[in-house]
């Protein structure tokens, strides 16, 4: 039996009802989430924020890079979160469903040692895709993303891997959390691959202080992060970040029916020994398939490595 951080469902259900007042409140739509972006009291200049330029392996230590402690987005190595939701392909809404596994593997990337998730997304029973996730904290409190190797799947087959990691094939890494989010200072890029990967995600903090409900609790103090791309001027994914938990909620505004993707989370948990064995068997089975297929790609860097 796995350790359970979350409620039963029917305790869930009957909070979730309580709050609607809350949620609806705070959130005009479970779908569309367009909330006023909040006034910091200060902005800090320019200067004194980090851009994917700053990336510098001289900003890391190396005994704790791979310790992911930031308040709105801590990594713990045996956690487990599970969202579920839907999202619009084709004009027909799926059902949606994210596992996201802190594992206890690092991997060594441009100098700097990530710590790796391994994420599995769903469509309907279908598993879409799999991916291993790399994350390093500096010593200013950034976090940011060292790469990423995903693979996409469809009816049950392999179909590609569009995966990079910094230093490697003109991929650069990216920020994935600012120190101190603060509402109103610039876009960041969260990370660029040219072509083929063709990977270019910016993220905006577009607001602070806020509170949201889904269905396993209520958080305060919640910071939404607006994801974009600068070629689609017209989808925005929010990504809501509660304090010591992360992100618990996925939503989207603007006109772009594409993007009309909603998560939120369902279950927060510690897994136990063996689930931690098997957890580590399919990185460890995903970063050999890779390496297998992206040679060029694996062959440059040390394989995962026990935290």
């Amino acid at each position: 039996m796995r350790q359970r951080i979350a409620w039963t469902a029917a305790t869930a259900i009957l909070l979730f009802a309580a709050a609607c007042t809350s949620a609806i409140t705070t959130e005009p739509s479970q779908t569309s989430v367009t909330p006023t972006p909040a006034s910091p009291t200060t902005t800090p200049g320019e200067a004194e924020l980090l851009t994917a330029e700053d990336f510098d392996p001289s900003r890391f230590d190396p005994a704790t890079s791979a310790v992911i402690d930031h308040a709105w987005f801590p990594l713990t190595p045996g956690t487990q979160a599970i969202y579920e939701g839907s999202t619009l392909e084709d004009g027909e809404r799926l059902a949606r469903r994210v596992v996201i596994t802190v594992t206890d593997f690092t991997k060594v990337i441009g100098g700097v040692r990530a710590l790796v998730t391994w994420d599995l997304d769903y469509a309907g029973d279908e598993l879409v895709e799999a991916e291993l996730a790399f994350y390093a904290q500096d010593t200013d409190g950034y976090v940011w993303r060292m790469g990423e190797y995903p693979e996409e799947y469809e009816g049950g087959e392999f179909v590609k891997a569009p995966g990079w990691f910094h230093g490697l094939a003109g991929a650069t890494a990216g920020i994935h959390m600012m120190a101190e989010p603060t509402a109103g200072t610039p876009s960041y890029a969260q990370g660029f691959a040219p072509p083929p990967v063709d990977w270019n995600d910016r993220g905006r903090v577009y607001a602070t202080g806020r509170s949201t409900c889904v269905l396993l609790d209520c958080y305060d103090d919640v910071v939404i992060i607006e994801e974009f791309e600068r070629g689609k001027p017209h989808a925005f994914q929010l990504k809501f970040y509660a304090p010591g938990v992360g992100n618990v909620r996925v939503g989207w505004r603007g006109v772009n029916e594409e993007e009309r993707e909603v998560l939120q989370l369902v279950s927060f948990e510690h897994l136990t020994g063996a689930e931690m064995v098997d957890a580590r068997n399919e990185a460890l089975a995903l970063e050999a398939h890779g390496s297998q297929i992206k040679a060029s790609l694996f062959g440059e860097l040390p394989p995962l490595e026990p935290l």
